[in-house]
Protein backbone atom coordinates (compact mmCIF):
# COMPACT_ATOMS: atom_id res chain seq x y z
CA UNK A 1 0.00 0.00 0.00
CA UNK A 2 0.93 3.47 -0.94
CA UNK A 3 1.18 5.58 2.04
CA UNK A 4 3.99 8.58 1.48
CA UNK A 5 3.13 11.22 4.47
CA UNK A 6 5.18 13.98 2.69
CA UNK A 7 6.55 15.08 -0.98
CA UNK A 8 7.33 17.85 -2.43
CA UNK A 9 7.04 19.29 -6.68
CA UNK A 10 7.33 22.18 -8.63
CA UNK A 11 4.38 21.27 -10.93
CA UNK A 12 1.33 19.83 -9.27
CA UNK A 13 0.29 18.81 -5.51
CA UNK A 14 -2.53 16.68 -4.35
CA UNK A 15 -3.27 15.07 -0.61
CA UNK A 16 -6.14 13.75 0.37
CA UNK A 17 -6.83 11.01 3.47
CA UNK A 18 -7.20 7.91 1.20
CA UNK A 19 -3.70 6.95 -1.20
CA UNK A 20 -5.72 5.87 -4.22
CA UNK A 21 -7.80 8.67 -4.37
CA UNK A 22 -4.67 10.77 -4.39
CA UNK A 23 -3.28 8.71 -7.20
CA UNK A 24 -5.96 9.43 -9.01
CA UNK A 25 -5.82 13.04 -8.70
CA UNK A 26 -1.60 12.66 -9.30
CA UNK A 27 -2.78 10.87 -13.16
CA UNK A 28 -5.08 13.92 -13.95
CA UNK A 29 -2.57 16.48 -13.27
CA UNK A 30 0.52 14.07 -14.79
CA UNK A 31 -1.71 14.51 -18.38
CA UNK A 32 -1.87 17.95 -18.07
CA UNK A 33 -5.05 18.58 -16.06
CA UNK A 34 -6.10 21.28 -14.04
CA UNK A 35 -6.57 21.39 -10.19
CA UNK A 36 -10.00 21.17 -10.42
CA UNK A 37 -10.45 18.33 -12.98
CA UNK A 38 -7.67 16.57 -10.43
CA UNK A 39 -10.07 17.13 -7.91
CA UNK A 40 -12.93 15.74 -9.14
CA UNK A 41 -11.00 12.29 -9.62
CA UNK A 42 -9.98 12.86 -6.36
CA UNK A 43 -13.42 13.23 -4.68
CA UNK A 44 -15.21 10.82 -6.43
CA UNK A 45 -12.71 7.93 -5.78
CA UNK A 46 -13.05 9.00 -2.14
CA UNK A 47 -16.61 8.51 -2.14
CA UNK A 48 -15.98 5.19 -2.90
CA UNK A 49 -12.76 3.95 -1.09
CA UNK A 50 -14.09 5.98 2.09
CA UNK A 51 -18.20 4.86 1.92
CA UNK A 52 -18.64 5.38 5.90
CA UNK A 53 -17.16 9.34 5.75
CA UNK A 54 -18.87 10.43 2.18
CA UNK A 55 -21.09 9.49 -0.43
CA UNK A 56 -22.60 11.14 -3.76
CA UNK A 57 -25.57 11.01 -1.19
CA UNK A 58 -23.66 13.89 0.02
CA UNK A 59 -23.03 17.58 0.19
CA UNK A 60 -20.13 19.64 -0.97
CA UNK A 61 -18.33 22.38 -0.66
CA UNK A 62 -15.28 23.68 -3.11
CA UNK A 63 -13.26 26.90 -2.46
CA UNK A 64 -11.13 27.43 -5.58
CA UNK A 65 -8.15 30.26 -6.13
CA UNK A 66 -6.74 30.73 -9.39
CA UNK A 67 -2.95 31.92 -9.42
CA UNK A 68 -4.19 35.62 -9.06
CA UNK A 69 -5.81 34.73 -5.71
CA UNK A 70 -9.44 35.08 -7.86
CA UNK A 71 -11.86 33.01 -5.25
CA UNK A 72 -14.61 31.02 -6.68
CA UNK A 73 -16.80 29.28 -3.90
CA UNK A 74 -19.18 26.74 -4.45
CA UNK A 75 -21.93 25.91 -1.44
CA UNK A 76 -23.32 22.52 -1.92
CA UNK A 77 -25.41 22.81 0.90
CA UNK A 78 -28.46 20.60 0.08
CA UNK A 79 -31.73 21.92 0.92
CA UNK A 80 -34.47 20.92 2.88
CA UNK A 81 -36.89 18.95 0.94
CA UNK A 82 -40.28 20.38 0.03
CA UNK A 83 -42.43 18.02 2.70
CA UNK A 84 -39.78 18.67 5.29
CA UNK A 85 -41.76 20.86 7.90
CA UNK A 86 -41.78 20.58 11.96
CA UNK A 87 -45.58 19.85 11.17
CA UNK A 88 -44.61 16.17 9.60
CA UNK A 89 -42.38 15.78 11.92
CA UNK A 90 -44.81 16.17 14.97
CA UNK A 91 -47.93 14.33 12.84
CA UNK A 92 -45.41 11.34 12.74
CA UNK A 93 -45.12 11.60 16.59
CA UNK A 94 -41.31 12.88 16.41
CA UNK A 95 -40.46 16.38 18.74
CA UNK A 96 -36.83 15.53 17.49
CA UNK A 97 -35.71 14.94 14.08
CA UNK A 98 -34.37 11.67 13.79
CA UNK A 99 -30.51 11.06 13.60
CA UNK A 100 -30.64 7.69 11.30
CA UNK A 101 -33.46 6.05 9.47
CA UNK A 102 -35.66 7.58 6.12
CA UNK A 103 -36.57 10.83 8.28
CA UNK A 104 -33.25 11.69 8.56
CA UNK A 105 -32.91 11.34 4.83
CA UNK A 106 -34.43 14.86 4.49
CA UNK A 107 -32.16 17.18 2.44
CA UNK A 108 -30.81 17.19 -0.99
CA UNK A 109 -27.26 15.76 -1.78
CA UNK A 110 -25.45 18.56 -3.38
CA UNK A 111 -22.13 17.02 -4.10
CA UNK A 112 -22.34 16.34 -7.49
CA UNK A 113 -24.13 19.38 -8.38
CA UNK A 114 -21.05 21.15 -6.44
CA UNK A 115 -18.71 18.63 -9.22
CA UNK A 116 -21.19 20.34 -12.44
CA UNK A 117 -20.18 23.76 -11.32
CA UNK A 118 -16.61 22.95 -10.39
CA UNK A 119 -15.96 21.52 -14.15
CA UNK A 120 -18.13 24.38 -15.41
CA UNK A 121 -15.55 26.66 -13.82
CA UNK A 122 -12.51 24.57 -15.25
CA UNK A 123 -13.63 24.79 -18.94
CA UNK A 124 -14.32 28.19 -18.94
CA UNK A 125 -11.84 29.89 -17.26
CA UNK A 126 -8.86 27.13 -15.96
CA UNK A 127 -8.66 25.65 -19.86
CA UNK A 128 -9.71 22.10 -18.93
CA UNK A 129 -10.08 19.33 -21.38
CA UNK A 130 -10.31 16.39 -19.61
CA UNK A 131 -13.52 14.51 -20.59
CA UNK A 132 -15.87 14.06 -17.44
CA UNK A 133 -15.66 9.44 -17.32
CA UNK A 134 -12.11 9.85 -17.76
CA UNK A 135 -12.13 11.53 -14.22
CA UNK A 136 -15.13 9.25 -12.99
CA UNK A 137 -12.85 6.53 -14.77
CA UNK A 138 -11.19 5.54 -11.31
CA UNK A 139 -13.78 5.84 -9.25
CA UNK A 140 -16.13 3.70 -11.55
CA UNK A 141 -13.07 1.03 -11.13
CA UNK A 142 -13.06 0.77 -7.65
CA UNK A 143 -16.34 0.20 -7.11
CA UNK A 144 -16.57 -2.21 -9.90
CA UNK A 145 -13.20 -4.27 -9.34
CA UNK A 146 -13.35 -3.85 -5.79
CA UNK A 147 -10.86 -1.63 -3.39
CA UNK A 148 -9.34 -3.00 0.00
CA UNK A 149 -11.78 -2.57 2.92
CA UNK A 150 -9.38 -0.19 5.54
CA UNK A 151 -9.74 -0.28 9.19
CA UNK A 152 -11.80 2.78 9.29
CA UNK A 153 -14.59 1.30 7.35
CA UNK A 154 -14.24 -2.17 9.61
CA UNK A 155 -14.54 -0.05 12.89
CA UNK A 156 -17.32 2.35 11.49
CA UNK A 157 -19.57 0.25 9.79
CA UNK A 158 -19.25 -2.58 12.89
CA UNK A 159 -19.49 0.55 15.55
CA UNK A 160 -23.33 1.42 13.93
CA UNK A 161 -24.43 -1.51 11.92
CA UNK A 162 -27.21 -1.80 14.34
CA UNK A 163 -27.98 1.57 13.34
CA UNK A 164 -28.50 0.90 9.15
CA UNK A 165 -30.63 0.46 7.19
CA UNK A 166 -31.63 -3.35 7.02
CA UNK A 167 -32.71 -3.51 3.30
CA UNK A 168 -31.84 -6.42 0.68
CA UNK A 169 -30.27 -4.13 -1.15
CA UNK A 170 -28.38 -2.51 1.66
CA UNK A 171 -27.24 -5.65 3.06
CA UNK A 172 -26.19 -6.93 -0.70
CA UNK A 173 -24.13 -3.74 -1.07
CA UNK A 174 -22.06 -3.75 2.36
CA UNK A 175 -21.85 -7.75 3.13
CA UNK A 176 -19.89 -10.16 0.96
CA UNK A 177 -21.35 -13.68 1.74
CA UNK A 178 -23.72 -12.30 4.53
CA UNK A 179 -20.94 -11.02 6.32
CA UNK A 180 -19.51 -8.06 6.75
CA UNK A 181 -15.87 -8.04 5.12
CA UNK A 182 -13.06 -7.74 7.02
CA UNK A 183 -10.15 -4.91 6.75
CA UNK A 184 -7.77 -6.00 3.52
CA UNK A 185 -10.66 -7.47 1.59
CA UNK A 186 -11.50 -6.90 -1.43
CA UNK A 187 -15.13 -4.23 -1.19
CA UNK A 188 -17.06 -4.78 -4.46
CA UNK A 189 -20.06 -2.04 -4.96
CA UNK A 190 -21.44 -2.88 -8.51
CA UNK A 191 -24.65 -1.06 -7.97
CA UNK A 192 -22.63 2.20 -7.18
CA UNK A 193 -20.31 1.24 -10.28
CA UNK A 194 -23.72 1.29 -12.56
CA UNK A 195 -24.96 4.88 -10.98
CA UNK A 196 -20.81 6.47 -11.76
CA UNK A 197 -21.47 4.78 -15.63
CA UNK A 198 -24.71 6.19 -15.64
CA UNK A 199 -23.18 9.67 -14.76
CA UNK A 200 -20.07 9.62 -17.32
CA UNK A 201 -22.33 8.87 -19.63
CA UNK A 202 -25.46 10.88 -19.22
CA UNK A 203 -23.37 14.17 -17.29
CA UNK A 204 -23.20 14.90 -13.88
CA UNK A 205 -26.90 16.53 -14.22
CA UNK A 206 -28.27 13.26 -14.90
CA UNK A 207 -28.24 13.04 -10.75
CA UNK A 208 -30.93 15.71 -10.50
CA UNK A 209 -32.76 15.93 -13.26
CA UNK A 210 -32.13 12.13 -15.59
CA UNK A 211 -32.57 8.50 -15.45
CA UNK A 212 -30.36 8.37 -12.25
CA UNK A 213 -33.04 11.06 -10.43
CA UNK A 214 -35.66 9.21 -11.56
CA UNK A 215 -33.96 5.83 -9.42
CA UNK A 216 -33.01 7.76 -6.73
CA UNK A 217 -36.09 9.48 -5.75
CA UNK A 218 -38.05 6.47 -6.11
CA UNK A 219 -35.46 4.43 -4.62
CA UNK A 220 -36.00 6.91 -1.30
CA UNK A 221 -39.74 6.76 -1.46
CA UNK A 222 -39.48 2.95 -0.94
CA UNK A 223 -37.33 3.31 1.93
CA UNK A 224 -39.82 6.16 3.49
CA UNK A 225 -37.86 9.34 2.94
CA UNK A 226 -40.12 12.25 1.95
CA UNK A 227 -37.62 13.67 -0.32
CA UNK A 228 -39.19 13.80 -4.09
CA UNK A 229 -37.87 13.74 -7.44
CA UNK A 230 -39.06 17.59 -7.65
CA UNK A 231 -36.67 18.34 -4.71
CA UNK A 232 -33.66 16.87 -6.64
CA UNK A 233 -34.76 18.95 -9.81
CA UNK A 234 -35.17 22.04 -8.05
CA UNK A 235 -31.39 21.64 -6.92
CA UNK A 236 -28.26 23.92 -8.20
CA UNK A 237 -24.92 24.10 -6.04
CA UNK A 238 -24.23 28.16 -5.44
CA UNK A 239 -21.86 30.55 -6.67
CA UNK A 240 -20.96 32.80 -3.64
CA UNK A 241 -19.21 35.21 -2.09
CA UNK A 242 -16.56 33.74 0.10
CA UNK A 243 -15.77 35.22 3.33
CA UNK A 244 -12.09 36.24 4.95
CA UNK A 245 -10.36 37.10 7.63
CA UNK A 246 -7.06 38.94 7.82
CA UNK A 247 -4.23 36.97 9.42
CA UNK A 248 -0.35 36.57 9.92
CA UNK A 249 1.10 38.08 7.05
CA UNK A 250 -1.98 37.55 4.46
CA UNK A 251 -5.50 36.12 4.46
CA UNK A 252 -7.38 33.31 5.14
CA UNK A 253 -10.19 32.83 2.83
CA UNK A 254 -13.12 30.44 3.55
CA UNK A 255 -16.65 29.46 2.64
CA UNK A 256 -19.92 31.81 3.78
CA UNK A 257 -22.63 30.43 6.03
CA UNK A 258 -24.24 28.35 6.21
CA UNK A 259 -21.12 26.79 6.92
CA UNK A 260 -18.84 26.90 9.83
CA UNK A 261 -16.06 28.53 7.90
CA UNK A 262 -17.49 32.15 9.97
CA UNK A 263 -16.76 30.20 13.59
CA UNK A 264 -13.27 29.04 11.52
CA UNK A 265 -12.54 32.31 10.77
CA UNK A 266 -13.01 34.11 14.23
CA UNK A 267 -10.67 31.61 15.89
CA UNK A 268 -8.20 32.74 13.58
CA UNK A 269 -9.02 36.25 14.14
CA UNK A 270 -9.17 36.08 18.04
CA UNK A 271 -5.37 33.87 18.06
CA UNK A 272 -3.79 36.43 16.01
CA UNK A 273 -4.56 39.41 18.40
CA UNK A 274 -2.09 37.26 20.50
CA UNK A 275 1.87 37.27 20.52
CA UNK A 276 2.50 33.89 20.99
CA UNK A 277 6.21 34.24 20.31
CA UNK A 278 7.71 32.96 23.67
CA UNK A 279 5.10 30.05 23.30
CA UNK A 280 5.44 26.85 22.43
CA UNK A 281 2.54 24.88 20.43
CA UNK A 282 2.65 21.74 22.15
CA UNK A 283 2.64 24.08 25.88
CA UNK A 284 -0.39 24.11 28.22
CA UNK A 285 -0.58 27.90 28.08
CA UNK A 286 -0.78 27.86 24.52
CA UNK A 287 -3.45 25.05 24.29
CA UNK A 288 -5.23 27.03 27.04
CA UNK A 289 -5.59 30.13 25.02
CA UNK A 290 -6.87 28.10 21.47
CA UNK A 291 -9.05 26.11 23.39
CA UNK A 292 -10.50 29.44 24.89
CA UNK A 293 -10.64 30.95 21.21
CA UNK A 294 -12.94 27.96 20.73
CA UNK A 295 -14.98 28.42 23.49
CA UNK A 296 -15.93 31.70 21.96
CA UNK A 297 -16.12 30.73 17.81
CA UNK A 298 -18.85 27.76 19.08
CA UNK A 299 -21.13 30.25 21.00
CA UNK A 300 -21.24 32.53 18.10
CA UNK A 301 -21.83 29.83 15.80
CA UNK A 302 -24.82 28.39 18.04
CA UNK A 303 -26.22 32.02 18.42
CA UNK A 304 -26.07 32.92 14.87
CA UNK A 305 -25.35 30.54 12.02
CA UNK A 306 -27.69 29.55 9.86
CA UNK A 307 -29.10 29.70 6.00
CA UNK A 308 -28.71 33.68 4.97
CA UNK A 309 -31.30 32.77 2.72
CA UNK A 310 -33.79 32.73 5.47
CA UNK A 311 -32.38 34.59 8.23
CA UNK A 312 -29.83 37.10 9.07
CA UNK A 313 -26.36 36.21 9.70
CA UNK A 314 -24.09 39.49 10.82
CA UNK A 315 -21.00 37.89 8.99
CA UNK A 316 -19.30 41.67 8.40
CA UNK A 317 -19.85 41.97 12.26
CA UNK A 318 -18.57 39.42 13.11
CA UNK A 319 -15.07 39.72 11.43
CA UNK A 320 -14.89 43.34 12.39
CA UNK A 321 -11.68 44.36 14.16
CA UNK A 322 -13.31 45.94 16.48
CA UNK A 323 -15.24 42.68 17.25
CA UNK A 324 -12.53 40.54 17.13
CA UNK A 325 -10.90 42.97 20.09
CA UNK A 326 -13.48 42.48 22.29
CA UNK A 327 -13.58 39.06 21.68
CA UNK A 328 -9.75 38.22 22.40
CA UNK A 329 -10.27 40.43 25.63
CA UNK A 330 -12.63 38.49 27.01
CA UNK A 331 -10.05 35.36 27.25
CA UNK A 332 -8.18 35.02 30.65
CA UNK A 333 -4.58 33.77 30.45
CA UNK A 334 -4.60 31.84 33.22
CA UNK A 335 -8.69 30.49 33.95
CA UNK A 336 -11.01 27.99 32.15
CA UNK A 337 -14.00 29.81 31.39
CA UNK A 338 -17.04 27.60 31.81
CA UNK A 339 -18.69 25.47 28.76
CA UNK A 340 -20.74 22.76 28.46
CA UNK A 341 -22.24 22.42 24.88
CA UNK A 342 -19.00 21.21 23.25
CA UNK A 343 -18.39 20.23 19.76
CA UNK A 344 -19.07 16.84 18.42
CA UNK A 345 -16.96 14.78 16.01
CA UNK A 346 -18.24 14.22 12.25
CA UNK A 347 -17.18 11.92 9.41
CA UNK A 348 -16.01 13.60 6.51
CA UNK A 349 -13.43 14.18 3.73
CA UNK A 350 -10.93 17.04 3.26
CA UNK A 351 -8.29 17.18 0.38
CA UNK A 352 -6.62 19.77 -1.41
CA UNK A 353 -5.03 19.97 -4.70
CA UNK A 354 -2.62 22.96 -6.87
CA UNK A 355 -1.23 22.70 -10.20
CA UNK A 356 1.32 23.62 -12.04
CA UNK A 357 0.07 27.39 -12.83
CA UNK A 358 -0.19 27.33 -8.94
CA UNK A 359 -4.26 27.19 -9.21
CA UNK A 360 -5.69 25.34 -5.85
CA UNK A 361 -8.81 23.81 -4.69
CA UNK A 362 -9.95 23.41 -1.37
CA UNK A 363 -12.45 20.60 -0.91
CA UNK A 364 -14.57 19.09 1.69
CA UNK A 365 -17.37 15.77 0.55
CA UNK A 366 -19.38 14.31 3.66
CA UNK A 367 -22.68 12.33 4.68
CA UNK A 368 -22.48 13.95 8.42
CA UNK A 369 -22.35 10.70 10.49
CA UNK A 370 -20.67 7.55 9.99
CA UNK A 371 -22.98 6.85 6.48
CA UNK A 372 -25.36 9.43 7.17
CA UNK A 373 -29.13 8.62 7.54
CA UNK A 374 -28.04 4.67 7.30
CA UNK A 375 -30.18 4.78 4.10
CA UNK A 376 -29.34 4.15 0.08
CA UNK A 377 -31.96 4.68 -2.03
CA UNK A 378 -32.82 1.86 -3.74
CA UNK A 379 -30.23 -0.18 -5.77
CA UNK A 380 -28.56 2.39 -6.76
CA UNK A 381 -25.45 2.12 -4.27
CA UNK A 382 -25.83 5.55 -3.02
CA UNK A 383 -26.08 6.47 0.94
CA UNK A 384 -27.82 9.27 1.94
CA UNK A 385 -26.62 11.88 4.10
CA UNK A 386 -28.20 12.85 7.19
CA UNK A 387 -27.04 16.72 7.52
CA UNK A 388 -30.98 17.94 7.91
CA UNK A 389 -30.60 15.74 11.35
CA UNK A 390 -29.28 19.23 12.92
CA UNK A 391 -32.34 21.21 12.08
CA UNK A 392 -33.99 22.68 15.28
CA UNK A 393 -37.74 22.04 15.87
CA UNK A 394 -37.26 25.49 18.44
CA UNK A 395 -38.90 28.47 16.23
CA UNK A 396 -36.69 30.89 18.46
CA UNK A 397 -33.73 28.67 17.20
CA UNK A 398 -31.88 29.99 13.69
CA UNK A 399 -31.33 26.62 12.66
CA UNK A 400 -34.98 25.86 12.85
CA UNK A 401 -36.40 23.61 10.15
CA UNK A 402 -38.63 25.45 7.09
CA UNK A 403 -39.11 23.15 3.71
CA UNK A 404 -36.47 24.49 1.37
CA UNK A 405 -33.88 26.07 3.72
CA UNK A 406 -30.46 24.82 3.95
CA UNK A 407 -29.41 23.33 7.82
CA UNK A 408 -25.73 24.81 9.27
CA UNK A 409 -23.14 23.20 8.40
CA UNK A 410 -19.97 21.85 10.40
CA UNK A 411 -18.13 21.78 7.00
CA UNK A 412 -15.56 24.82 5.48
CA UNK A 413 -13.24 24.46 2.83
CA UNK A 414 -10.05 27.32 3.74
CA UNK A 415 -7.26 28.02 2.05
CA UNK A 416 -4.59 31.02 3.00
CA UNK A 417 -3.46 33.74 0.46
CA UNK A 418 -0.27 35.78 1.05
CA UNK A 419 0.50 39.05 -1.72
CA UNK A 420 -2.90 37.90 -2.89
CA UNK A 421 -1.74 34.00 -4.05
CA UNK A 422 -2.28 31.06 -2.74
CA UNK A 423 0.17 30.00 -0.25
CA UNK A 424 -1.21 27.20 2.00
CA UNK A 425 -4.43 25.07 1.04
CA UNK A 426 -5.55 23.52 4.52
CA UNK A 427 -8.07 21.63 6.00
CA UNK A 428 -9.26 18.53 7.78
CA UNK A 429 -12.53 16.75 8.44
CA UNK A 430 -14.08 16.28 12.24
CA UNK A 431 -17.18 17.46 12.65
CA UNK A 432 -18.02 20.83 14.78
CA UNK A 433 -14.45 20.44 15.81
CA UNK A 434 -12.92 21.50 12.07
CA UNK A 435 -12.19 25.10 13.57
CA UNK A 436 -9.83 24.14 16.29
CA UNK A 437 -8.24 21.80 14.19
CA UNK A 438 -8.10 24.59 10.81
CA UNK A 439 -6.49 26.98 13.85
CA UNK A 440 -4.27 24.27 15.18
CA UNK A 441 -2.43 23.99 11.65
CA UNK A 442 -2.54 27.36 10.37
CA UNK A 443 -0.93 28.40 13.59
CA UNK A 444 1.57 25.59 13.38
CA UNK A 445 2.36 25.52 10.04
CA UNK A 446 2.48 29.57 9.61
CA UNK A 447 2.30 31.21 12.79
CA UNK A 448 5.24 28.96 14.20
CA UNK A 449 6.82 28.06 10.90
CA UNK A 450 6.95 24.23 11.62
CA UNK A 451 8.01 21.70 8.95
CA UNK A 452 4.58 19.96 7.17
CA UNK A 453 5.42 16.76 8.54
CA UNK A 454 5.92 17.79 12.08
CA UNK A 455 2.47 19.76 11.37
CA UNK A 456 0.25 17.16 10.64
CA UNK A 457 2.28 14.48 12.93
CA UNK A 458 2.65 15.96 16.14
CA UNK A 459 0.15 15.60 19.07
CA UNK A 460 -3.40 17.25 18.86
CA UNK A 461 -5.85 18.37 21.15
CA UNK A 462 -9.96 18.30 20.79
CA UNK A 463 -12.23 20.59 23.00
CA UNK A 464 -15.50 18.52 22.66
CA UNK A 465 -17.27 15.39 23.25
CA UNK A 466 -18.14 12.27 21.10
CA UNK A 467 -22.08 11.70 19.62
CA UNK A 468 -24.67 11.56 22.04
CA UNK A 469 -21.76 11.79 25.24
CA UNK A 470 -24.44 14.27 27.38
CA UNK A 471 -21.83 14.67 30.07
CA UNK A 472 -19.68 18.03 30.17
CA UNK A 473 -17.08 19.03 27.24
CA UNK A 474 -13.72 18.01 27.62
CA UNK A 475 -10.46 18.71 26.35
CA UNK A 476 -9.20 15.91 24.84
CA UNK A 477 -5.20 14.97 24.29
CA UNK A 478 -3.61 12.84 21.96
CA UNK A 479 -1.56 10.83 24.72
CA UNK A 480 1.63 12.07 23.40
CA UNK A 481 1.81 15.17 25.49
CA UNK A 482 3.80 15.55 28.53
CA UNK A 483 1.56 14.72 31.74
CA UNK A 484 3.15 18.32 33.17
CA UNK A 485 0.77 20.19 30.33
CA UNK A 486 -2.36 17.95 31.85
CA UNK A 487 -1.52 18.66 35.26
CA UNK A 488 -1.20 22.67 34.42
CA UNK A 489 -4.03 22.42 32.12
CA UNK A 490 -5.93 20.95 34.97
CA UNK A 491 -5.24 23.82 37.34
CA UNK A 492 -6.83 26.36 34.90
CA UNK A 493 -9.55 24.68 35.30
CA UNK A 494 -9.78 22.63 32.29
CA UNK A 495 -11.40 19.14 32.47
CA UNK A 496 -8.66 17.10 30.83
CA UNK A 497 -8.67 13.13 29.44
CA UNK A 498 -6.58 11.12 27.07
CA UNK A 499 -6.94 10.34 23.14
CA UNK A 500 -5.25 7.68 21.73
CA UNK A 501 -1.85 8.69 20.25
CA UNK A 502 -2.82 9.45 17.05
CA UNK A 503 -6.87 9.46 17.57
CA UNK A 504 -9.33 9.82 14.16
CA UNK A 505 -11.15 12.12 17.30
CA UNK A 506 -8.15 15.03 16.24
CA UNK A 507 -9.47 14.76 12.42
CA UNK A 508 -7.69 13.53 8.98
CA UNK A 509 -5.98 16.76 7.80
CA UNK A 510 -3.76 17.48 4.78
CA UNK A 511 -1.53 20.89 3.47
CA UNK A 512 -0.01 22.35 0.28
CA UNK A 513 2.46 24.79 0.98
CA UNK A 514 4.06 27.09 -1.15
CA UNK A 515 7.43 27.87 -0.09
CA UNK A 516 9.48 31.45 -1.64
CA UNK A 517 11.43 29.45 -4.39
CA UNK A 518 8.25 28.54 -5.29
CA UNK A 519 8.60 24.01 -3.93
CA UNK A 520 5.08 23.14 -3.15
CA UNK A 521 5.25 21.12 0.01
CA UNK A 522 2.68 18.70 0.74
CA UNK A 523 1.66 16.33 3.50
CA UNK A 524 -1.19 13.66 4.61
CA UNK A 525 -2.29 13.01 7.98
CA UNK A 526 -0.66 9.81 9.69
CA UNK A 527 -4.08 9.54 11.75
CA UNK A 528 -5.74 8.74 7.98
CA UNK A 529 -5.03 5.93 5.22
CA UNK A 530 -4.45 9.16 3.08
CA UNK A 531 -1.35 10.02 0.70
CA UNK A 532 0.46 13.19 -0.16
CA UNK A 533 1.79 13.07 -3.92
CA UNK A 534 4.04 15.37 -6.16
CA UNK A 535 3.65 15.42 -9.63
Amino acid sequence: MLNTLYAESKIGAITSPHHLATQAGQAVLAQGGNAIEAAIAVGSVLTVVYPHMNSIGGDAFFLLSDHNGTITAIDGAGPAGEHYSIEAYRQRGHEQIPKRGPLAANTVAGMVSVWDEALKVSKQEWQGRQPLGELLGPAHHYAEAGAPLTAGQLQSIRDHWGQLSQTQAFLDHFLIDGKIAQAGENFQQPSLAASFKTLASEGLDSFYRGTLAQRIASGLAREGSLLTAKDLSDYRAKIVTHISVPFFKGTVVNMPPPTVGIASHIMLGILDRFDISALSPYSAEYIHLQAEATKISHQLRDRYLADPNFIHVPVEKLLSPSFLDALAARISLHHAAPFEEGPTPGDTVWFGVMDRQGRCVSAIQSVCWEYGSGLMAGDTGIVWQNRGHGFSMDVLKANVLIPKKRPSHTLSAPLYLEGGRPKMVFGTMGGESQPQTHAILAMRALKFGLPLTEVLDSPRWVLGRAWGDMSPTTLKLEHRYDQSVVDQLTKMGHVVEWLDPYSVFAGHAGIIRVEQNGIMQIAADPRSDGAALGV
